[in-house]
């Protein structure tokens, strides 16, 4: 059975006390019990192996096995995610960090039906985040994904021309992703559009920025399905997978 893994930001000692929504969810949802293993991670790659000694109403006692190090994967995975409408932002984010993605950039591109503005701005972001944060506990990773402050068009173009290679899923380009030749280190920056795909201004745009237009296939994908289904063709050609 694998093993359940719990965000924690005090790792150090040889005894931990699991408590707040963490606790109480693997206490009162989860109804670990002693004796049974959990990990316990700060997120940033520490890792606590512990083994519960005690439940309380709404915490957990835990003993310490022993403690690691997991070094952060590379290159480094950075999907620039067009703003979906309705709930598949979430989808996307949640998918995106089961694949193991390691930057999501939310994108108020020109045909993004859905645009965060005033109090949505904070509610929506919190969405993506606590959406990242529960499938990145599910998926047991140690370095959870970063989702990044809302970006604008002319921040997406610094985030290409920064890159060592920048990448933009568009339905008329002429090379498949799966032929690109990647570069042997650095982030890789993929755009993803919205359901309207990306304008013509923002592609001349990207593409000034040293982004190269990709295709992903034959068919046409949602954009909350895109993302994923690029970073695992990067994800297995780097060979991360």
């Amino acid at each position: 059975m694998t093993v359940p893994v719990f965000l924690s930001p005090e790792l150090g000692g040889t005894e931990l006390t699991l408590g707040g929504p963490e606790g109480r969810h693997a206490a009162s949802v989860r109804r670990l019990r002693a004796g049974e293993r959990v990990d316990l991670t700060d997120g940033a790659g520490t890792v606590a192996e512990c083994v519960v000694r005690e439940v309380l109403k709404d915490a957990l006692r835990l003993d310490v096995l022993g403690r690691y190090e997991v070094t952060p994967p590379a290159p480094r995975l950075v999907v620039v995610q067009g703003l979906p409408k309705g709930d598949r932002g979430e989808l996307a984010v949640e998918m995106m960090t089961e694949a193991g993605v390691d930057v999501i950039v939310p994108w108020a591109a020109a045909r993004s039906i859905t645009q965060w503005r005033g109090d949505k701005v904070a509610k929506a972001l919190g969405r993506w985040r606590s959406t990242a944060r529960e499938a990145g506990k599910q998926a047991r990773r140690f370095h959870l994904p970063q989702v990044t402050e809302p970006a604008s068009t002319a921040r997406v173009e610094e985030l290409l021309a920064g890159a060592a290679l920048g990448l933009v899923l568009h339905e008329e380009a002429a090379e498949p992703l799966s032929g690109r030749p990647l570069p042997p280190g650095g982030d890789i920056v993929v755009v993803v559009g919205p359901e309207g795909g990306v304008s013509e201004e923002e592609l001349t745009r990207f593409k000034a920025a040293k982004a190269v237009p990709v295709l992903l296939g034959d068919t046409v994908l949602r954009t909350s399905t895109a993302g994923v289904a690029a970073a695992a063709v990067l994800l297995t050609r780097t060979g991360r997978w």
